[in-house]
């Protein structure tokens, strides 16, 4: 088992047991329980998140504009001009396929969906009191969906890498650990205790929750598609086949590594959505989707601020649509930042902060905002236009992922659009599954990261890990119960997340980094 020292680990095994066990244990003890109680859990465990969201709503507001001021700061201070290696490394990957990989892991497959139908919840349940699919209610829909993916999100995502990518790349220390990065501030009694132990345990809880969450919610928008295409009737086996292979795929990228697997993968996503863009304005009503695309932008500039701080104070009764979703999306996001962090932190070798910062800032978010651009504005224009019933099927119970089904059919070629469709989702979700793969295994390994990447074996257990709490969820049906869990979780990240920011800044005071760590 793992024995760390002031200086080195002594490795005797690939993964560090010590954490990797306790997190299954508890992660299972928690969700089974849950799962086999779905109904009774899910309310119990949102009266929960109805206590957050009453009490604590403002508390992530803040939280999260915090960060992005941090960002900024630290980018543009003496800190942001620090390499993440040596003053002389070069970056492993051209800012064309680092940013590819950024965006393959910051937006993942959930963009397919909220950037085509966030809108439609919105409409039906508007912020600031306005009346429902009003045009008021309806101009607030895709500027809400880009706020989704704006600054907050990613600066979230983003603000323990510094503190991450630091520990690894300059200071050399042989595991990507969180305890880690926190030992400037809690010592070694802590960082190779109990504390640490806690900290680390809580990381793998909350990620190998998430993917196995991600993994299970990701295959309806598969399995719609092709229910619509081919007439097959949705249920458990078509759901289990597509998870298994979903399964293969991430775990074949994960295994080959991230020069092999993820970049390749993550590049080439990014040309099939640039060809599916502009396959939808080819064929569909580009004119309305340009011309909305520029209302959205300037009504999300116009209020980007108002929806920021919205709190919704004033209100009567329970909090609105957009103000509980706010909430619960940032709790969420921060369920997944230190993963996001440990992955940017291992991907970033040879770049500046002020590089890795700003990438994971913007990159992401000009794709999101122009995937929420185009595909909601064909949803809305099907919608204005009679073609399909978007609201209806959405209230009525049909969900968002039979609506976008329905909106994608009613574009000509509608095979060809959602076979498209169809596996630019199943790739996104791919490259966000091989990059939590490859990040999990690289925080349990023993082998020292600073030096090579974890092993393929161990990425391989990983995966099967991963896969196997999936379909064990889903086969009882505890896949919603986790999902609030996974939200939950992320109030006691937030801390976590400050304590990372201002250890990375205090790693780089004592190094002087700005001084001894900068290109020349």
């Amino acid at each position: 088992m793992l024995k760390l020292n002031k200086d080195d680990s002594v490795k005797n095994t690939l993964i560090d047991y010590k954490i990797l066990i306790p997190s299954l244990i508890v992660l299972v003890a928690f969700s089974i329980p849950f799962a086999m109680n779905e109904t009774s859990s899910i309310a119990f465990l949102n009266s929960i998140f109805d206590v957050i969201v009453d009490n604590f709503g403002w508390l992530y507001i803040w939280y999260s504009i915090i960060l992005v001021g941090a960002g900024f700061f630290i980018a543009y201070s003496k800190y942001g001009k620090v390499v993440l290696g040596n003053p002389d490394d070069k970056p492993q990957f051209s800012l064309f396929q680092y940013a590819s990989i950024l965006i393959a892991m910051g937006l993942g497959s959930t963009i397919m969906r909220t950037g085509m139908m966030q809108w439609a919840s919105v409409a039906i349940d508007p912020p600031f009191g306005l009346e429902p699919l009003s045009k008021e209610a309806l101009m607030w829909g895709n500027p809400y969906g880009m706020f989704l993916w704006s600054l907050q999100t990613f600066a979230i995502f983003v603000m323990s890498a510094p503190a991450m990518g630091y520990v690894l790349h300059v200071r050399k220390r042989p595991l990507l650990r969180i305890s880690e990065a926190c030992r400037c501030i809690f010592g070694d009694k802590f960082t190779d205790g109990l504390g640490g132990k806690f900290l680390d345990i809580l990381f793998l809880v909350s990620i190998v929750a998430g993917a196995s969450v991600t993994l299970g919610l990701g295959t309806p928008i598969v399995t719609t598609l092709l229910s619509k295409m081919f007439g097959l009737q949705v249920n458990f086996t078509l759901t289990l086949i597509i998870t298994i292979i979903w399964i293969i795929c991430f775990t074949a990228s994960a295994y080959l590594g991230i020069e092999k697997g993820i970049k390749n993968l993550s590049v080439f996503n990014m040309y099939l959505a640039g060809a599916f863009a502009i396959l939808i304005m080819l064929i569909g009503p580009s004119v309305f989707i340009l011309n909305h695309f520029t209302d959205s932008l300037g009504f999300l500039f116009k209020n980007y601020i108002d929806i920021s701080f919205y709190s919704d104070s004033l209100r009567t009764g329970a909090a609105d649509g957009v103000q509980r979703y706010t909430v619960f999306w940032f709790a969420y996001c921060a369920t997944w930042a230190l993963l996001h962090s440990v992955f940017a932190a291992t991907v970033s070798k040879g770049r500046t902060i002020k590089e890795m910062i700003l990438t994971y800032f913007f990159a992401p978010l000009m794709i999101s905002w122009l995937a929420t651009g185009i595909l909601g504005g064909l949803s809305m224009h099907q919608y204005l236009s009679g073609a399909v019933p978007v609201i209806d099927i959405v209230k009525n119970g049909g969900g968002s992922m039979v609506a976008i089904g329905e909106v994608l059919a009613s574009l000509p070629i509608p095979n060809v659009v959602m076979a498209i469709f169809t596996i630019l989702t199943m790739i996104f979700l791919i490259t966000t599954l091989d990059s939590t793969t490859y990040s999990i295994a690289a925080y349990a390994s023993t082998d020292d990261m600073s030096k090579s990447e974890p092993s393929q074996k161990v990425r391989l257990i990983t995966a099967i890990m991963i896969s196997a709490i999936a379909l064990l969820l889903m086969r009882i049906g505890g896949l919603a119960p986790l999902e609030v869990v996974s939200g939950l979780m992320g109030f006691p990240i937030m801390f976590v997340q400050f304590i990372t920011v201002y250890a990375a800044i205090k790693m780089m005071n004592q190094d002087k980094a700005w001084i001894n760590n900068i290109r020349k």
